[in-house]
C-alpha cells in the first residue's frame, strides 16, 4: 500500500491498494497525523484502516492520563471507502493536560468488540496481547535552549585532562600525587583494604583554558566539566564544599577566566551537579573533623543536621549505594533547598560565575520537588541555561521510587543522557547487526518532546563506561575484578582495528538527532576498562593521528550541515551489517552509509534530485557509494534550486 499525506485530508491519494496492511501504524502519518510528542493543545487526528470484509461497525479510541485509572473513550467517524475492498476511520483528539497517556483501540464486527494494541514497532495488530501506545504530551510553555541545537559536547574529568604546571596553594591534606603523567591510575585498596580514590594528577582550570584552540579544531560548543567543587577523592562526586573549587583545579577566579575564554572560542561551560548526596569529609556532614565541629555528625545542633537521615546517631545514617563516605540528603529539606536554589544559592552561584548550565548527577533519585525548585532556580537566573539530566533508561516513561517521572513535560530537564543512543551505535558497530537499529531510534524520537530530541547529549563513552575503543575492539568482561582490567590492553591488531570501528562509531553519533559529546581522549584513541581505568590522562603527544584526522573533519562537517540542528530523520535500509539513514531539512539532506561488513559494497542511493557530494570513506558514482570494508560515507545533496 503506497501513500503520502498532502496538507489536508482530500489530498491523500491512493495508488496501490494491498489487504496486507496493519490497520495502525502510530510511526506512520497516514495513522497519526503527528509524529511523535504532542504540545499540551494540540491536535492528532487518528486513522484507522480495516479490510471491508470485516464488516465494522464501530471503532473507538480508548485513552488515559497516566495514573488515571478513568478511561476516556472517542468514536472514530467512518470517513470512507477506499476502493471495494478498504474503508478509512478517523478522529481527532486534544489532549489537554501535559502528561503520558496511553491508548488503543476497539472496533465492533458481528462477532462482537475486539481490540488492536501494539505489538512492536508501533504496528497495531488486532489482539488484546499487546501494550498500549505510548502518547507524551508536554507543557505548551516548554522551550529547550537554542544555543545547544547542532553543537559538539566535549567531556572533560577535570584531574585527568590537562595539567598547567601551576603551583597550587591551600591543598587539603591526604593526596597522593603521580609523579609522571603517564602512570596508570590507583586502584589498590589500602593497608585497610579501602580504595580511597586519592591519587592525583594535577589537571586543572588553567590547562583546559590553554587548550581551547585544540577543542575550537574539535567544533567543540560545550564543555561538561565532571565535579569541580572541593572534594577529597579524584572523581570529586563526594563534595566537601560547593561554595569553592578544588584548589588542585585553581581558585573561583581561574575558572571564571576558564569561562570567559571559553566563550571567546565559541564554547560554553557546564557543570556537574551532585546533589543527592554529599561527602562524608565535608563541611556539611564532618565525619572526620577536617571542618569547624559544626558538622551533622558532630552535633543535632549543626545547621545542616537535618540535611541528612539517620538511623541511629551518628553512626547509621543514609548512604548512596550504602557508601558510608557519601552520606545521602534530604533534597526536599528547607535549608537544603534554600542553600542549593534559593536566591543566593548554589544553582544560581555558579551561573553568576560563567557557566551556562548544569548536568544533574543520578536525576532519577533526585524527587520531583527537588527537580521543579532546581529548574525555577536555574531558568530565572537564566532563561536560556542548559540542564541535562543522567537518566539511562528512556527518560519519557521512567519510574524511579514507585513514581512515573515528568522530567521531559516542562520545568525540569531540558534533556537527558542519551544512553539508549549509545547502546544502538555500540551494538551495531561492535557485532555488525543492523537490524534493530532504527528501533532503538525511533522509539527515543517518538517519546521524547522534539526540543528535547534536539538537545539530547549523544555519547558512545563517559567516565562510567568502558572506553568506547575498548569496549567495541577488546573481549574482555565488563564485569572482570579491577586486578584483570588493570592488566588488559588491546593487541595492536585489536586497536588497529578498533581505530576502525571508532570512526564508523563516531560518524553516526555525529550524525543522529541530538548533540554528539566526546568524552576526553576518545578521538585520541585512549583504552581503558571501567572506573578507574577508563580515567586515565590525555595521552598528549601520543595522540592516534588517524582518529584525531577523522574527529576534527566529523566537526567541522557537523557543523557546516543545518539538518544536523534539527533535521528529520529517516532509515533507509537496515539489513546485511550495513546501515543507511538520512537528516532532512528543507531543502538540504545528507545520506548517511555504514558499512560494518569484513569485505567492500557498492551501496545505490535512494532517488535523490540534486547535486551529491561524499564525504570520509568511499567513492561516488551516480547514485552508487562504494565503500570498502568497516568504512562509512556521509553523501550530500543539494537540490537544484539552491545551485
Amino acid at each position: 500500500m503506497e501513500f503520502y499525506e498532502a496538507e489536508n485530508d482530500s489530498m491523500i491519494k491512493k495508488e496501490e491498494i494491498s489487504l496486507d496492511y496493519f490497520p495502525f501504524n502510530s510511526k506512520n502519518p497516514l495513522h497519526k497525523s503527528r509524529y511523535g510528542a504532542l504540545m499540551q493543545g494540540e491536535k492528532v487526528t487518528f486513522r484507522l484502516i480495516f479490510p471491508r470484509y470485516l464488516c465494522v461497525s464501530g471503532v473507538y479510541l480508548v485513552i488515559n492520563l497516566d495514573g488515571n485509572e478513568e478511561k476516556e473513550t472517542v468514536s472514530l467517524l467512518w470517513q470512507g471507502m477506499q476502493g471495494d475492498s478498504e474503508e478509512w476511520w478517523i478522529t481527532d483528539y486534544t489532549p489537554s493536560r501535559a502528561g503520558l497517556y496511553w491508548y488503543y483501540f476497539e472496533y465492533d464486527t458481528p462477532s462482537g468488540r475486539n481490540k488492536i494494541t501494539c505489538m512492536e514497532k508501533g504496528i497495531g495488530v488486532m489482539t488484546d496481547a499487546g501494550k498500549k501506545w505510548q502518547l507524551t504530551v508536554y507543557g505548551k510553555d516548554f522551550l529547550t535552549p537554542e544555543w545547544v541545537k547542532g553543537g559538539i559536547i566535549y567531556q572533560i574529568f577535570p584531574d585527568r585532562f590537562c595539567f598547567s604546571g601551576s603551583k597550587k596553594e591551600n591543598v587539603p591534606g591526604g593526596r597522593v600525587m603521580h609523579e609522571s603523567w603517564r602512570e596508570a591510575p590507583e586502584w589498590k585498596p589500602d593497608r585497610n583494604g579501602v580504595v580511597r580514590n586519592n591519587d592525583f594528577f594535577g589537571g586543572d582550570f588553567e590547562g583546559i583554558t590553554q587548550k581551547l584552540g585544540y577543542l575550537e579544531e574539535l567544533g567543540v560548543s560545550i564543555i561538561y566539566l565532571n565535579p569541580i567543587f572541593e572534594s577529597h577523592s579524584n572523581h570529586r562526586y563526594d563534595t566537601a564544599d560547593y561554595e569553592k573549587t578544588d584548589p588542585l583545579l585553581g581558585t573561583e577566579k581561574d575558572f571564571k577566566r576558564l569561562c570567559s575564554e571559553a566563550h571567546k572560542h565559541g564554547i560554553s561551560v557546564i557543570l556537574d551537579g551532585v546533589f543527592s548526596h554529599t561527602g562524608a569529609d565535608s563541611r556539611y556532614f564532618n565525619k572526620y573533623g577536617r571542618y569547624e565541629n559544626n558538622g551533622a555528625y558532630n552535633t543535632p545542633s549543626s545547621p545542616f543536621f537535618s540535611w541528612y537521615n539517620f538511623k541511629k546517631y551518628p553512626e547509621k545514617y543514609s548512604c548512596w549505594w550504602n557508601f558510608d563516605t557519601l552520606p545521602e540528603v534530604n533534597e526536599t529539606d528547607k535549608s537544603y533547598l534554600e542553600y542549593i536554589t534559593g536566591e543566593n544559592g548554589i544553582a544560581r552561584r555558579w551561573l553568576r560565575c560563567g557557566a551556562k548550565g548544569w548536568r544533574l548527577d543520578v536525576a532519577d533519585e533526585l524527587p520531583d520537588g527537588f527537580l521543579d525548585e532546581f529548574s525555577r532556580a536555574v531558568k530565572a537566573e537564566n532563561p536560556d541555561a542548559l540542564i541535562l539530566g543522567e537518566v539511562w533508561e528512556d527518560a519519557s516513561n521512567k519510574i524511579s521510587y514507585s513514581s512515573r517521572r515528568r522530567y521531559l513535560l516542562g520545568g525540569q530537564l531540558d534533556s537527558v543522557m542519551n544512553y539508549p543512543f549509545a547502546d544502538a551505535v555500540l551494538q551495531f558497530v561492535k557485532t555488525g547487526v543492523a537490524e534493530g537499529f532504527s528501533d532503538k531510534i525511533l522509539s527515543v524520537l517518538e517519546n521524547y518532546p522534539p526540543q528535547v530530541v534536539n538537545v539530547l547529549m549523544n555519547h558512545i563513552g563517559t567516565h562510567d563506561t568502558c572506553r568506547a575503543i575498548t569496549y567495541l575492539a577488546g573481549n574482555i568482561d565488563e564485569q572482570a575484578d579491577r586486578e584483570k582490567q588493570s592488566e588488559y590492553a588491546l593487541t595492536d591488531e585489536q586497536y588497529l582495528f578498533g581505530i576502525k570501528l571508532m570512526k564508523l562509531a563516531s560518524l553516526i553519533q555525529y550524525t543522529l538527532p541530538g548533540v554528539p559529546s566526546l568524552y576526553y581522549g576518545d578521538e585520541a584513541g585512549a583504552q581503558g576498562c571501567r572506573d578507574p581505568f577508563n580515567r586515565g590522562t590525555y595521552p598528549w603527544g601520543r595522540e592516534n593521528k588517524e582518529l584525531l584526522k577523522r574527529y576534527r573533519e566529523l566537526g567541522q562537517f557537523r557543523r557546516s550541515r543545518k539538518e544536523f540542528t534539527d533535521g528529520k530523520y529517516e532509515t533507509v535500509s537496515e539489513m546485511l551489517s550495513c546501515l543507511c539513514f538520512e537528516r532532512i531539512k528543507g531543502d538540504s539532506r545528507t545520506v548517511i552509509i555504514v558499512n560494518r561488513n569484513d569485505h567492500p559494497i557498492d551501496y545505490t542511493l535512494p532517488v535523490l534530485d540534486g547535486e551529491k557530494k561524499i564525504y570520509f570513506d568511499g567513492t561516488l558514482d551516480g547514485d552508487t557509494v562504494h565503500l570498502e570494508a568497516f568504512s562509512g560515507a556521509a553523501v550530500t545533496v543539494t537540490s537544484f534550486a539552491q545551485l
